[in-house]
């Protein structure tokens, strides 16, 4: 089982935590979306799950818990710029999607228990 950053994509997540000032990593995730289907979230690990596996590229390690990783395995993360949109694209074995990064938000704050961090939802 394997996620990985291109080196692009490894560069953008590094530059993200050193402005943000901490973190150890990313953590992927695959949750269930509305009525009809499954969203990725993204956020920042300041702290590890045990029962997280932990995947490193370039330097910046990547976090899953055990439900996601059987939707995640073989995903590469890649990040592209093209003209003012900038955002990682999400290629697995099954499917492709396309994120555009969104400035990180402290809206659902306290409500995470006790995580803090930029979160993306996008359907699949």
């Amino acid at each position: 089982m394997t996620i990985s950053l291109t080196n692009e994509a490894a560069q953008h997540v590094s530059r993200q935590l050193s402005s943000r000032g901490k973190g150890e990593g990313i953590r992927i995730a695959v949750k269930t979306s509305g009525c009809s289907g499954l969203a990725y979230v993204l956020e920042f690990v300041d702290q590890a799950e045990p029962e997280d596996t932990a995947f490193e590229s370039d330097g910046v390690k990547v976090f899953v818990d055990p439900k996601s990783l059987v939707y995640l395995d073989g995903t590469v993360v890649d990040f592209a710029k093209e003209g003012l949109n900038e955002g990682l694209n999400f290629a697995t074995p099954t499917w492709q999607v396309s994120v555009v990064v969104a400035r990180a938000s402290r809206s659902d704050c306290g409500r995470d228990g006790g995580r803090s961090g930029a979160r993306l939802f996008f359907v699949v």
